[in-house]
């Protein structure tokens, strides 16, 4: 089942339709882990919240690293580049601690965990870029290769198609307009997918980010960190908070607080993730408490702090499974 974003204010960003969203940027921003050995699939299936050890040549996986609480410790687009090298993306502002903390879980597994940041080059491509580039439509989480360059479709953002571009350092840069990497944070905010930062370690649950409405989540598979958490939150109606996008007039930073007209005693939620629009405002992705998005008013950072409007999600949000 599922369920459509209470229509509480404007349904888009200004921005969204007189901004192009066309081109290639540059994303120095991300960093990579690499997991080697003939025991990846396996030990990653084991620790993170997708299915690893069914994940094939063609596609990637959205997953997040989860705290025995179930709290997301990190947030991953991994795929396999070889049989036994699995590719790790994730924000790098947190990769040193992932790393060492993910390592700690190797034990007796044949793979090896290394930071590979320096021997990738990674790219965003948008709008006419993807399609010149990456080819024709793709599934999202879809993984193609072309030459030594991994190609993997991400969700579009106000319906323009969007792929991460990821190749070994040496090789030519993907050819394209070029993009600032400012626009490309944007469309990332647009593309209601947060990518988890320093800020926000231990602040949600999986599902709080919607992951397991857009793919980061499997719910079938076998035991992970905070796993029993994760599916008592899905299962037994537990769940009080969902990440929706919201537009304002002032520049929100992760992990600031959201306030709620009717209560100025605490906040109902976090800012998640964040972005400057083309014209001067900002959108952002704030996990809220679903009861928040129903009447009254959200505020930024204090009760009586500058107003943020409701806009609709990119995806509907699932109910159940």
């Amino acid at each position: 089942m599922t369920v459509s974003l209470p229509t509480t204010a404007a349904s888009s960003s200004p921005d969204a339709a007189t901004v192009p969203l066309n081109g290639v940027a540059p994303l120095p921003h991300l960093g990579v882990i690499r997991v080697a050995g003939e025991d990846a699939a396996t030990f990653l299936h084991g620790q993170l919240t997708q299915d690893f050890s069914l994940l094939d040549r063609s596609e990637a996986r959205l997953a997040a690293f989860c705290s025995a609480k179930g709290r997301m410790q990190a947030s991953f687009i991994g795929f396999k580049r070889s049989p036994t090298e699995i590719l790790l993306v994730c924000s790098r502002d947190l990769l040193a601690p992932t790393l060492k903390r993910l390592s700690m879980f190797v034990l007796r597994a044949k793979a090896k965990l290394t930071d590979a940041t320096a021997d990738f080059s990674l790219f965003g491509l948008a709008g006419d870029a993807t399609k010149e580039i990456a080819g024709g439509a793709h599934t999202v989480w879809a993984k193609a290769d072309f030459g030594s360059a991994n190609v993997v479709t991400l969700y579009p953002a106000d319906g323009q198609p969007r792929a991460l571009w990821i190749a070994p350092v040496g090789e030519p840069a993907p050819v394209g307009t070029p993009l600032a990497t400012e626009l490309w944070l944007w469309s990332e905010v647009r593309s209601g997918i947060v990518t988890l930062t320093t800020p926000l370690i231990d602040a949600f649950v999986p599902q709080m980010l919607n992951y397991e409405s857009v793919g980061g989540v499997n719910f079938k598979k076998g035991c992970y960190p905070g796993q029993e958490v994760v599916a008592r939150s899905q299962f037994r109606g537990t769940l009080k908070r969902r990440a929706y996008l919201v537009h304002c007039d002032a520049p929100p930073s992760p992990g600031q607080e959201v306030f709620h007209s009717a209560d100025a005693t605490q906040p109902c939620g976090l800012v998640a993730q964040a972005a400057a629009a083309p014209h001067g405002d900002f959108d952002a992705l704030v996990s809220l408490q679903i009861s928040a998005t129903e009447s009254g008013t959200l505020h930024l950072g204090a009760p009586g702090g500058p107003a943020l409007a409701l806009q609709a999600l990119p995806y509907p949000l699932l109910l159940d499974i």
